[in-house]
């Protein structure tokens, strides 16, 4: 048996990790960019976009214009919902952290806006699942930097070495390591 006692908190992104959800958001800005002309390529934007901030990719892959991609985003953001049906939950996750849930704080940390972040959760019933959730709006930096995990840390005033963090892009796990956190990285959603 695994011994879990040391865990005061337990850190999980979203895209990637708790879900596959590379379809999803691809069709939802496949939906808001094409009224300006732009299409991505969806082995193009598994490889290169996804799980990464909008601002980060869409100016490599439509324009620089910052109010056409404000609006992009918007549409993507309105988007998401209708394309929920083609996310796939990581169900063995999932399970851990119920077993874990009454031994420690679980936080979600991601980058994804908190609107879309409350329509999955809300479409899979896991809103109850997280006593802390960090979405885009209360960071001021996208991972790699720590940020996201530091505040919840810092909310709970756990140390790294009582923190646990489930992570599957190169940006997340580089995200935990510069926490001091151990990163459990998970596979096959990639």
């Amino acid at each position: 048996m695994i011994d879990f006692s040391y865990l005061k908190l337990i850190m999980v992104d979203l895209d990637g990790t708790l879900f596959d959800t590379r379809k999803v958001n691809w069709l939802a800005y496949q939906e808001a960019i094409k009224p300006y002309g732009y299409n991505i390529d969806y082995i193009y934007y598994c490889n290169y976009c996804n799980g990464r901030y909008y601002l980060d990719f869409l100016p490599q892959v439509t324009t620089q214009d910052r109010d056409i991609l404000l609006d992009m985003h918007s549409r993507k953001k309105s988007a998401y919902s209708k394309y929920l049906s083609e996310a796939r939950l990581n169900k063995p996750l999932v399970s851990l952290l119920y077993y874990l849930k009454d031994s420690c704080k679980l936080a979600l940390v991601t980058t994804a806006s908190r609107q879309n972040t409350n329509e999955i959760l809300h479409t899979f019933s896991l809103g109850e699942l997280f006593d802390h959730i960090v979405t885009h709006e209360d960071i001021t930096k996208g991972k790699p930097d720590p940020e996201g995990y530091l505040k919840v840390m810092g909310f709970y005033n756990v140390q790294p070495e009582e923190s646990l963090i489930f992570e599957d892009s190169d940006v997340g796990i580089k995200a935990a390591e510069n926490a001091g956190v151990e990163c459990c990285i998970v596979k096959g959603y990639n």
